[in-house]
């Protein structure tokens, strides 16, 4: 009876999985290879935070590190992440096509995009005494020593970040997500050079050349894969602009890149705030937000860029309705979803921290410490969950200049609760903004979503 019972039971679940719309299916299907390719690449990431906190603990080390990490990459990784929203929906046009004009697209753009990335990382060269200056100006002598031992490795990471972003997004165009495991590349090639060297800790040379070494390697990998996904085809650059698909594209880029820099400025607006609250409150404000992206990754980023290349292929075949209704009902669940993670978690955090940071130099009030403001930054979790969907959904309609607003918006909060909070509340009080900023996030874009929108039919190059 009991057999019975169970094969009933199966069978049920099994024909309202198939009786799930296809579209869902996608998402879904989508969504679980990224976070199995998410856990394992976070899984990688912890194990390397893991091994620094073991050799280098709270320390001037991790400051500056945290710091350099931050300050050097955040335009590279600012233009990526544009680039993996307003890319989507051409490269899928361009995927159905192919040919020569999906050719001298891609010629063409990875041409332009080695050229900004030397020309970036040149200008980051020259101007990082001004960054230790301006934005460092609360580090000690020590740490701003270290930064600039540590620029040797990062100067040339912007390159490697900006070729990686491309071929990643050819990637996701094909509805292929490896490119989420290979973001665990440098974090992997880190963790061995950290734990392998026989080093003090005051030395940076393991963070530099794990860094350097991690970073370029995902790039090539990147770039053979997405060869791969082309049927062989590789790209080699092409400085021109003879696409028809530029105009287009560029007028998107533009839209979005003022909303993308106001929010990138968030990253280094913290470090700028935790660098005048002390020494190390960097260090524990760096172990507890790269936990903190465990969740954030596992839970939300794994369904954000599974929905965007579905979203976009329903766009172009016309169903707007569809593809809003898909990404309110996905928002919901996220949301929910979130609710509880932050219930979990919080009971869980100090054991976490203790788990994967306590030993070696990293000491039970450090794990205090950095669980604290865990916590303070679960509180974002349920809204960065319900948002992420719904960016897609905006992005897929090509609704960029609302985007860019409510991302400015989100700037202008961040900065004035960071002035407030963290002077009375110290790290907590940087998380807490984090959480306002994405409660207002996720508000801004459930309204403009709850909005029927029909857009234009899709441009078709001429």
């Amino acid at each position: 009876m009991l057999r019975r019972g169970v094969g009933k039971f199966l069978k049920a679940l099994i024909r309202k999985v198939n009786a799930i719309h296809p579209d869902h299916q996608r998402i879904f299907k989508a969504a679980f290879r990224v976070a199995i390719f998410l856990i394992l690449g976070k899984a990688a990431g912890a194990l390397k935070e893991m091994a620094v906190a073991y050799r280098y603990g709270v320390s001037d080390a991790v400051d500056a590190y945290q710091f350099t990490m931050t300050m050097a990459t955040w335009l590279p990784v600012t233009i990526v992440g544009v680039l993996g929203v307003v890319l989507i929906p051409v490269l899928v046009r361009l995927r159905r096509k192919g040919g020569v004009e999906r050719d001298l697209f891609i010629r063409e753009l990875q041409g332009w995009m080695l050229l900004v990335g030397v020309a970036l990382a040149l200008l980051t060269a020259l101007a990082w005494p001004w960054v230790l200056q301006w934005l460092g100006s609360g580090l000690s002598v020590q740490v701003a020593n270290m930064s600039t031992q540590l620029l040797v490795a990062f100067v040339p990471v912007t390159v490697f970040v900006l070729m990686a972003g491309i071929s990643g997004a050819r990637l996701r165009s094909h509805e292929r997500h490896v490119n989420t495991l290979l973001d665990s590349v440098p974090a992997i090639a880190t963790l061995a050079w950290v734990m392998l060297a026989v080093t003090t800790e005051q030395d940076v040379a393991p963070l530099l050349w794990g860094t350097l070494v991690g970073y370029a390697i995902q790039a090539v990998w990147l770039a053979w894969l997405a060869a791969r996904a082309d049927k062989g085809f590789w790209g080699s650059p092409r400085l021109s602009l003879q696409s028809p698909h530029w105009p287009e594209l560029l007028s998107a880029a533009g839209i979005m890149l003022v909303g993308q820099v106001a929010m990138s400025f968030v990253g280094p607006l913290d470090q700028y705030t935790a660098a005048n609250l002390g020494d190390n409150a960097n260090a524990t404000l760096g172990y507890a937000s790269r936990l903190l992206s465990l969740l954030l990754g596992i839970g939300a980023v794994s369904v954000g860029r599974a929905a965007l290349p579905v979203l976009a292929d329903i766009q172009s075949r016309g169903d707007a309705v569809r593809a809003r209704a898909m990404a309110l009902k996905w928002s919901g669940l996220m949301l929910g979803a979130g609710a509880v993670a932050v219930a979990i978690a919080w009971v869980l955090a100090p054991w976490g921290v203790a788990l994967l940071y306590e030993r070696g130099a990293f000491t039970a009030d450090n794990t205090q410490a950095v669980a604290e403001v865990l916590r303070w930054g679960l509180l974002q979790l349920p809204f960065y969950f319900g948002v992420l969907i719904l960016v897609q959904l905006l992005a897929s309609q090509n609704r960029y200049r609302v985007m860019a607003a409510i991302a400015v918006a989100n700037f202008l909060l961040k900065a004035a609760m960071n002035a407030v909070l963290a002077p009375r509340m110290g790290v907590t009080g940087i998380m807490l903004a984090t959480a306002a900023m994405y409660a207002l996030s996720f508000t801004c874009y459930a309204v403009v979503a709850l909005r029927r929108h029909e857009p234009p039919a899709p441009k078709e190059a001429a």
